[in-house]
């Protein structure tokens, strides 16, 4: 089911259901929405890609404790796809792991994201058509690209992106939506509202990040939720105000359980704001964020919601099935 050995709570939940209920999630129409393609490479490719490059395999085995800890594992992965030819072999990889498995777990639906490097191989722009080369051997109602931009980004690379991004949804290719992402206290928030808001006018969507510390200040999820995003990710600690926007404007949140356990913004499965929007039937989508770190998958985090107390939420299979339809409404058109 994963090219990554899976483990963590996910896997305890998975492994704790019965074999009807297990076979109940493999066969349930699963949407991602909210997978970052370079902490989705399975741990084979890594490896390959390392020894073929002659450098020592980035660490990923060791055990994540909190978010900013997770940050340092992108660059000694970015060092490995510096060329477009290595881009699109992990894009590849990370896709068959989504969608090349379907009686195993997978998604039927997949909107994988990104942020556009530029190397001395190639542009920002190459970056993303080599994904899109990837993405688009697929059936259009199989997968779709977000491309994102990082909060350490100035205005300039950011422009940039957001420029491409248009030109490329312009040219037909497979782009819905723009995604801002990164070190979560980074950035100028002003300048990223004005520069997605420059990609939305021209016809692509946006998620963004928002609120995953407590750190973020209830000024800055207001100036991201102006935007305004069609779905967002984590969502973790909005006040009483931002909830009473999500909730009145029905924007999807994107959850992602073990990401939120692991890096201990949410203490507990029973703390979790998941709670909050499934009590009110909100819009939500249950996604994997990084299944290299996490050592999770959509099949794991699924059973996150059906897992008996205190492994899972406990929900019946009706409420997981309903979960599961709210997540492919929040899809992007492409």
């Amino acid at each position: 089911m994963s090219a990554t050995p899976l483990s963590g709570v996910g896997l305890d939940a998975l492994e704790s259901l019965s074999p009807e209920e297990i076979q109940f999630l493999k066969v349930l129409p699963k949407t991602e929405l909210h997978a970052h393609l370079n902490g989705c490479v399975p741990l084979k490719v890594l490896r390959e890609l390392a020894e073929e490059a002659g450098v020592p395999l980035p660490v990923v085995h060791k055990p994540l404790t909190e978010v900013h800890e997770f940050f340092g594992l992108f660059p000694a992965i970015y060092a490995l796809t510096t060329t477009p030819n290595a881009l699109r072999r992990m894009t590849r990889a990370v896709l068959e792991g989504f969608l090349d498995n379907l009686d195993d777990g997978g998604c039927a639906y997949l909107e994988l994201r990104s942020t556009p490097k530029q190397t001395s191989e190639m542009t920002r722009k190459e970056y993303m058509c080599a994904v899109l080369d990837e993405v688009e051997r697929y059936p259009k109602d199989r997968v779709a690209f977000i491309a994102s931009i990082d909060r350490r980004m100035d205005e300039e690379t950011a422009t940039e992106i957001v420029e491409a991004a248009i030109q490329l949804k312009r040219e037909g290719r497979r782009i819905v939506a723009l995604d801002l992402c990164g070190d979560i206290l980074a950035g100028d928030v002003d300048m990223f509202v004005r520069v997605l808001r420059k990609g939305k006018e021209a016809g692509l969507e946006v998620t963004v990040h928002i609120a995953e510390s407590a750190q973020n200040t209830p000024e800055e999820t207001l100036k991201l939720l102006s935007i305004p995003p069609g779905r967002l990710g984590h969502a973790t600690f909005l006040n009483e105000e931002a909830i009473a926007i999500v909730m009145r404007e029905k924007i999807p949140v994107e959850i992602c359980l073990s990401s939120n356990l692991v890096c201990n913004t949410v203490k507990s499965l029973e703390a979790h704001h998941i709670r909050q929007y499934l009590q009110a039937g909100h819009p939500i989508a249950i996604c994997t964020d990084d299944t290299l770190p996490f050592r999770n998958s959509i099949m794991t985090e699924y059973a996150l919601l059906l897992a008996k107390q205190p492994l899972g939420l406990e929900l019946s299979q009706s409420e997981v099935e309903a979960v599961a339809k709210l997540a492919n409404e929040a899809r992007f058109p492409s």
